[in-house]
């Protein structure tokens, strides 16, 4: 064990010295997350055992929909939020990415409007990830981020860069190498609180504010829990109230039946929803997954479940709807293709789906867009350019089609309408993802959570989606296009040879991902979040 030469009362410190670890880990630094934990942690236990009653409701044959208890909110005509800060107005394009050095400079320097820091889903939390995450975005609120690579390449922060937002991880997840009072922190408060800690007022000095992206909540009760946050830890930190600003992501399917409420919960600090459409998918699996789930919510293979599907068309159109009537940005998806600057037909073939989806969203009234990959952000600008003309954003459009005193208009329903039709399930969208599963969880326990796979950036909700799947497609005893189902000795016979594909179980740790994933697919109970047993065989 090693720690600072004088812990906080009751805070002892698990993780070893990594680099940063004296920098990030001061005294002061862990009192005020050790403070934020023991005042919140009541409520965030109580959150998340409500999501576990929730699922225990629906696998018993309860659905999904507008809660009356909240009706007065979304019928309330006088709020909206607050009106966005001069440097979050325009978000045409926003880049995002693990925090790491290499990828903030270039992320940062990239010409997008934003980049978003992240500690969830493309990071994989190895205990020198996250402390050395923190100590980078302290450099680079300070412009002093330098990265010199192996090879002998020099990076370095430019003159002008994109606007800087932070993701911690979400509520359910731990942060073992730090206890307080004897049990794992929440690696939430962890994230946000230490980037609060050391950049909030330096923040505030330069011109800007801390601004964050909050991931996968599931009801606006969790959204009033990082308010009541934010208001504790700008008391405690002495900067204006209202200073922070926090993105929501709209990637649960429970979340959906709530965005007018999360919007009302965090409208003194909210920027704005976002479509965070591959966690979606992974949540519309996992929810209607027991033996009373509709037929159709079975999904056929990931790649046939497209954005212009009915029920994820049901989904951004209210989420645009939604965002636009309250005066709040409406963000778009992710672009998770990578161009190659090596293959002319694989670039050109990933640079029109890009421009197709982006083309899309920005017809449909979205303020902005995500990429994942610095060469798709003048694409991206210069569709949405088109779009916006001299406008910093669209919250002005369609406002007409959602009047205030009234619901959002469209049917509630229609986003729990899982049918895609001419969907097959079929061997070979089983077998990709099951090598997508095994590639992405073998790097991510090898320390590196955003993997190129296919020409495609996976992430942990892209690995979700895969192993989601196949949980399901064998619960379900489902048929491939063969007339066979799934059977547990037929997931394994493909297993085995998709690793022998990878050239064997003694590349990497692709024998632990294989004992992750078959952890993941073989047990009756669904496990949650991949990341919860796979966070446990890291370092």
């Amino acid at each position: 064990m090693s720690a600072p030469d004088q812990l906080p009362r009751g805070v002892s410190i698990v993780g070893t010295r990594v680099p940063g670890f004296d920098e990030v880990l001061t005294p002061d630094a862990l009192a005020f997350v050790a403070h934020l934990h023991r005042t919140f942690q009541p409520s965030r236990a109580a959150v998340l055992a409500r999501r576990v009653e929730r699922q225990a409701e629906i696998d018993a044959g309860a659905t999904l929909g507008l809660t009356p208890e909240t009706a007065a909110i979304r019928l309330d005509p006088t709020w909206r939020v607050a009106e966005a800060p001069p440097d979050l107005i325009d978000r045409r394009v926003e880049i995002t990415g693990p925090a790491e050095p290499k990828m903030i400079i270039n992320a940062l320097n990239s010409g997008a409007r934003a980049f978003m820091a992240d500690f969830e889903d493309s990071l994989s939390p190895w205990w020198s990830n996250v402390i050395g995450g923190q100590r980078a975005l302290h450099a680079a609120v300070r412009g002093t981020l330098a990265f010199d690579s192996a090879e002998g390449k020099a990076y370095r922060l430019g003159d002008r860069v994109a606007t800087l937002l932070v993701r911690p991880r979400g509520w359910h997840l731990p942060e073992r190498h730090v206890l307080v009072d004897g049990e794992p922190m929440s690696a939430s408060l962890f994230d946000a609180g230490l980037y609060l800690f050391w950049n909030g007022r330096e923040r505030i000095a330069r011109g800007t504010a801390p601004y964050f992206y909050l991931p996968k909540l599931q009801s606006h009760r969790e959204a009033r829990l990082w308010n009541d946050v934010f208001v504790e830890a700008q008391q405690s930190l002495g900067i204006p109230r209202g200073s922070i600003r926090a993105t929501v992501l709209i990637e649960t399917i429970h979340a959906a039946f709530e965005m007018e409420e999360i919007l009302f919960e965090l409208r003194e600090h909210s920027a704005g929803l976002n479509a965070g459409r591959w966690d979606y998918l992974f949540s519309a699996i996992k929810t209607f997954r027991g033996p009373l789930a509709p037929v159709h919510a079975v999904l056929p293979d990931r790649a046939q479940v497209t954005m212009t599907v009915p029920f994820m068309r049901a989904y951004t159109e209210r989420l645009v709807l939604t965002c636009h009537r309250r005066g709040a940005h409406a963000m778009g998806g992710m672009a998770a293709y990578i161009p190659s600057r090596r293959d002319a037909a694989v670039n050109d073939a990933a640079m029109a789906k890009v421009r197709d989806d982006k083309e899309r969203e920005s017809r449909d009234g979205f303020d902005g867009t995500w990429v994942a990959h610095p060469d798709l952000v003048p694409l991206a600008t210069s569709v949405f350019d088109g779009a916006l003309g001299d406008a910093p954003d669209q919250r002005g459009r369609r406002v007409g089609e959602a009047p205030l005193g009234a619901e959002v208009p469209g049917d509630p329903a229609a986003l729990l309408d899982l049918r895609v039709d001419s969907g097959q399930v079929t061997e070979a969208g089983a077998r990709l993802n099951v090598s997508v599963a095994l590639q992405y969880i073998d790097q991510w326990l090898r320390g590196n959570g955003a993997v190129a796979i296919n020409n495609l950036m996976e992430d942990a909700a892209t690995a979700e989606i895969s192993r989601s799947q196949l949980w399901q497609w064998r619960v379900q005893g489902v048929s491939l296009d063969d007339g066979r189902p799934l059977t547990p000795e037929r997931y394994r016979a493909i297993r085995d040879r998709e690793i022998a594909d990878l050239d064997g179980p003694q590349v990497g740790l692709l024998a632990d991902a294989a004992e992750v994933l078959d952890r993941l697919i073989l047990e009756d109970d669904f496990t949650e979040f991949l990341t919860l047993p796979a966070y446990e065989r890291l370092p």
